[in-house]
C-alpha cells in the first residue's frame, strides 16, 4: 500500500510578469476588491450601530447572547461596532490577519442569526461574506497589503 504525504504549500510569490501587470491582473484586481471591501463594509456597519441609520440593530441580537453580554442591547452593539470598526482597520493594515479575524467575526454573527430562527437569509448572505474574507486572507499571502512600503 502507498501512502503520500500532505505538505503544506507555500502561496507563489508573484511573478516578474505578474508584477509588471499590476492591477491589470484579474487576481490582484480580485484581491484589491475584496481588500476594499472588507475595509468599508465592516467600518461603516460598525459606525452605524452608534446611529442606527440602516437598520435597528439590537433586533439581531439573539436573546441567548442578550442575557451573557452585561448592559442592554443598545450598549451590546456598541461594544459590537467598536469591534467591527476595528475589523476594518485591520483588515485595511494587515489583510492577511484581518481577513481571517472578519471570517471569524462573521461566524460568530451567523451562531447569532441562527439562534434566533428568523434571520436564516441573511445568516446565508454572511456565509457568503465569510468565504469571501477567508479568500481575501488567501490572498493576501500573495499579494501585499496594498499601502504597504514597497521595498
Amino acid at each position: 500500500m502507498h501512502m503520500t504525504t500532505l505538505t503544506a504549500e507555500r502561496a507563489p510569490a508573484p511573478t516578474a510578469s505578474r508584477a509588471r501587470a499590476g492591477l491589470r491582473d484579474p487576481v490582484q484586481q480580485a484581491f484589491v476588491l475584496l481588500w476594499i471591501g472588507f475595509t468599508v463594509a465592516p467600518i461603516v456597519f460598525g459606525l452605524d450601530k452608534f446611529f442606527d441609520v440602516l437598520v435597528d440593530w439590537k433586533i439581531y441580537l439573539a436573546p441567548e447572547f442578550n442575557d451573557l453580554i452585561p448592559g442592554n442591547a443598545h450598549q451590546a452593539m456598541l461594544a459590537v461596532g467598536v469591534v467591527e470598526i476595528l475589523a476594518g482597520v485591520l483588515v485595511f493594515l494587515r489583510p492577511r490577519v484581518g481577513g481571517y479575524v472578519v471570517a471569524a467575526w462573521l461566524a460568530a454573527i451567523i451562531a447569532n442569526l441562527l439562534l434566533q430562527a428568523d434571520f436564516y437569509d441573511i445568516a446565508l448572505r454572511d456565509f457568503g461574506l465569510l468565504l469571501a474574507a477567508l479568500t481575501l486572507a488567501r490572498l493576501a499571502t500573495v499579494f501585499p497589503a496594498p499601502l504597504a512600503k514597497r521595498a
